[in-house]
C-alpha cells in the first residue's frame, strides 16, 4: 500500500501510459515545483517556441480573456512570483497536501499527438491567521507528444470553475 493520500494518486497509473504521463506533469510535478518555488523542476515540460498562455481572470465572458503570456519567459516570471509569495504565507496545514486535495485532473482528451487536459481547483488552504486561501478556477492545458514525452504548448487558465459562473 502506498503512502500517498488519495488526492496524490495518479488515477491513470497502470491503465493509460499517456494520461499517466500528462497527469504526472500537470499535477504531481507542477505542485511539487510550485511549493518549492523551483522552476527547474518543470522547465523541461514546455515547448518554448510554441508556448502561449491565456488568462481568463476567472471571468465567464471570453471577451475579457487576455493573451497575458505570449512567451514562456513571461509565464515563468509570473509563476515564480506567485510561488515565492506562496512560500511567504504561514499556513495552518500542510499546504502541499491541501493543493493536492483541491486539484482534479481526470478529463484528458488525446487526439493523435495532441491533448487537452482539464485541470480544476476547488478548495481552501487554511492559513495560520484563521483565514484561508480559496482555490476555485480551472485551466485547459494544450499538450503535444514529442520524442521526449508529453510537453505543454500552452494553456487557457484562471477560468471560472465551473465555467459559465463568475
Amino acid at each position: 500500500m502506498s503512502d500517498l493520500v488519495v488526492s496524490e494518486r495518479n488515477p491513470f497509473e497502470g491503465k493509460d501510459v499517456d494520461r499517466t504521463e500528462i497527469w504526472n506533469m500537470l499535477v504531481q510535478r507542477d505542485i511539487d515545483a510550485f511549493v518549492s518555488a523551483d522552476w527547474s523542476m518543470v522547465q523541461n515540460d514546455f515547448i518554448e517556441d510554441e508556448f502561449f498562455g491565456v488568462d481568463g481572470d476567472k471571468g465567464a465572458n471570453p471577451d475579457g480573456w487576455r493573451m497575458r503570456f505570449p512567451s514562456l519567459a513571461e509565464y515563468r516570471d509570473e509563476w515564480l512570483r506567485q510561488a515565492v509569495e506562496f512560500q511567504k504565507t504561514d499556513f495552518a496545514e500542510d499546504a502541499r497536501a491541501a493543493i493536492f486535495d483541491t486539484t482534479t485532473l481526470v478529463d484528458i482528451e488525446i487526439s493523435g499527438a495532441r491533448a487537452i487536459a482539464h485541470k480544476k481547483f476547488d478548495g481552501k488552504i487554511k492559513k495560520a491567521d484563521g483565514t484561508s486561501d480559496r482555490l476555485l478556477w480551472q485551466t485547459l492545458y494544450f499538450c503535444k507528444k514529442t520524442p521526449e514525452g508529453w510537453k505543454i504548448t500552452g494553456f487557457c487558465g484562471y477560468l471560472p470553475n465551473p465555467l459559465g459562473a463568475a
